[in-house]
């Protein structure tokens, strides 16, 4: 396996670029916008240019691994001779739906077909291809060079080669691949999101405040990061998305998504990627200024 198409060139999309390219892999980095592509490259080679600067890579890997990635708008050209599809586009299901249609139409018939959804049924995904037992989720954490962690989903009818190639696989990454089944969250949000929603509860509720509930789950729980900082270092429009696929999947009042949280999604208070969520980033992406209505 050496070649690679990664559709989406998000946060994720190009995280999980850079970490092939950077493995040796050919890259075909696809999305269907000249900018985002543009975008996504820009943050690979900053963030080589981060490595290099901590003399964790030198100037030749930075080239060498800028030179393993192409970029496409075309899918059919983006994908043609790819061993392995890693779709990582938006968490929606419909997209990805459509987009795994149109993998199976036009991708070989051998090629493996992943999706880094973190919640979505692989399952559902694998159903509307004609290779269902070619489909697997490979869910790589966010910021995807540095996370060590890759949970490795198995649908329905995924095959047990198909799913020993992409662990094995994922070690050549330098990675640390976790077989999981196909339930509503996996195991990482099944885990993290209620803990997070229970954040914005405690906050909503009035129990305490922004800067208040961070600090006891960073110094009481040995946390790196706060919950609040952390939905909005992930997004929290993917959050509620996330919470509603694991609602409508087990029908569990637990995993409904607080109203404050619906509520800052609708306003596009999303946390960091819009400046504003349960801190203010308009002057640092550091989670230092409490946002102003939780003053």
């Amino acid at each position: 396996m050496k070649n690679i198409a990664v559709i989406g060139a998000g946060t994720m999309g190009n995280g999980i670029a850079h970490t092939f390219a950077q493995s040796g892999f050919n890259v075909k980095l696809i999305d269907i916008s000249e900018t985002s592509l543009k975008s996504g490259m820009d943050t690979i080679a900053k963030n080589l240019d981060r490595m290099v600067a901590k003399e964790k890579i030198t100037e030749a890997d930075k080239s060498e691994t800028l030179g393993n990635i192409e970029t496409f708008t075309n899918t059919i050209s983006g994908v043609k001779n790819a061993d392995l599809v890693v779709e990582a586009a938006t968490e929606n299901i419909n997209l990805k739906l459509n987009i795994f249609k149109q993998l199976d139409d036009v991708c070989d018939k051998d090629t493996i077909l992943a999706t880094n959804t973190s919640s979505i049924s692989i399952t559902q995904i694998a159903a509307v291809t004609s290779r269902p037992e070619k489909v697997i989720g490979m869910h790589f954490m966010n910021p995807v060079p540095i996370m060590k962690l890759v949970e490795i989903i198995r649908g329905y009818n995924t095959s047990d080669e198909v799913t020993k190639t992409i662990m094995e696989l994922s070690k050549t990454l330098g990675k640390v691949p976790t077989e999981v089944n196909d339930y509503p969250g996996f195991v990482a949000n099944r885990i993290l999101m209620p803990m997070l929603n229970e954040s914005i509860e405690t906050l909503y509720n009035g129990v305490a405040g922004v800067q208040e509930i961070d600090t006891v789950m960073k110094l009481g729980m040995a946390h790196p990061m706060g919950p609040l900082q952390l939905a909005d270092f992930i997004g929290l429009d993917v959050c509620l998305s996330i919470l509603n696929v694991m609602y409508d999947g087990f029908k569990n009042p637990k995993y409904a998504p607080c109203p404050l949280l619906v509520n800052m999604v609708r306003a596009g208070k999303l946390g960091v990627k819009s400046g504003e969520g349960f801190y203010d980033y308009s002057e640092s992406r550091k989670a230092e200024k409490v946002a102003k209505q939780f003053v």
